[in-house]
């Protein structure tokens, strides 16, 4: 969504070959617009900004740019390698270095015991001491197996790019489908966090019909409407003014405890982190 929103192009891809097992992440199949079958293989692509709709700006006359300017956002799209992880990590810090990026932002969505008819939670952290004061966010406490976004957040902290990790909790019981209200919970607080301006499109239309589509569910299953009500009490309590800060992070350390499969801690499957 964020690269149909903002004006960037492909500037690199890395080898396929090289850093994905196609038996693993297979190559998938669709007709384009003239009814071709076109194949579409695993990968992953840098895009950065239109340069050429940036010349064209600097000399139209009157031209400005907006406190929204998108022109300085590059996007990393595509899917966690399945081998030569140092080396790909490398990779991509090696062109956030040469496109001189002053801060990387990792987006990512986890399962979690949480209902999906209230606000999507969103936590932010970061491993950059001074980040964490600007910003007002945490460090996190997680310890087990990690995916390739902790890794490529490690690498950028290393080569002195500050990074940060925002993690959507998606509701577990609606785990096959992705989850719209939680793409538009990470626009919004990416939006806080980096200068630039996202059009939600139908973006909250869709969000309005997914939380109907579960409720329906819901209303034909007693078990189900029962479980989320636990959820509700649960997530109501949470949100109380009584709740701590300190009872919330340890709530979102137990939800990254109870999946430190390597999928949470570091990356998740139900919502592709990388296609956030």
């Amino acid at each position: 969504m964020l690269k149909e929103q903002l004006d960037v192009v492909p500037i690199t891809e890395v080898d396929t070959e090289e850093y994905f097992d196609f038996q693993f992440n297979r190559p998938t199949v669709s007709a384009d617009d003239e009814g071709r079958r076109v194949l579409t293989w695993p990968g992953a692509i840098v895009y950065g900004p239109d340069d050429a709709l940036d010349a064209e700006a600097a000399v139209t006359p009157g031209a400005s740019v907006d406190a929204g300017d998108d022109s300085h956002v590059y996007l990393l799209i595509g899917s966690e390698p399945s081998r030569n992880w140092r080396k790909f990590t490398a990779e991509v810090v090696s062109t956030a270095l040469a496109e001189d990026i002053g801060g990387v932002v990792l987006l990512g969505a986890m399962l979690a015991d949480v209902p999906h008819t209230r606000p999507i939670s969103v936590f932010a952290t970061s491993e950059n001491p001074l980040v964490r004061s600007e910003l007002d966010i945490e460090r996190s406490s997680y310890e087990g197996p990690v995916g390739i976004l902790s890794v490529i957040a490690d690498a950028a902290e290393s080569a002195g790019i500050p990074a940060i990790s925002i993690w959507a909790s998606v509701p577990h019981y609606v785990h096959n489908a992705p989850s719209p209200k939680a793409t538009l919970a990470l626009i919004d607080k990416i939006e806080e966090l980096i200068d630039v301006q996202i059009d939600r499109g139908e973006l909250v239309d869709e969000s309005t019909a997914w939380e109907s589509g579960i409720d329906a569910l819901a209303g034909e299953d007693e078990d189900m409407a029962a479980y989320i009500q636990q959820l509700e009490q649960a997530r109501d309590t949470v949100d109380s003014p009584e709740a701590s800060g300190e009872a919330i992070a340890q709530e979102f350390e137990r939800y990254l405890r109870k999946r430190g499969d390597g999928r949470a801690g570091g990356d998740s499957r139900p919502d592709e982190p990388w296609r956030h």
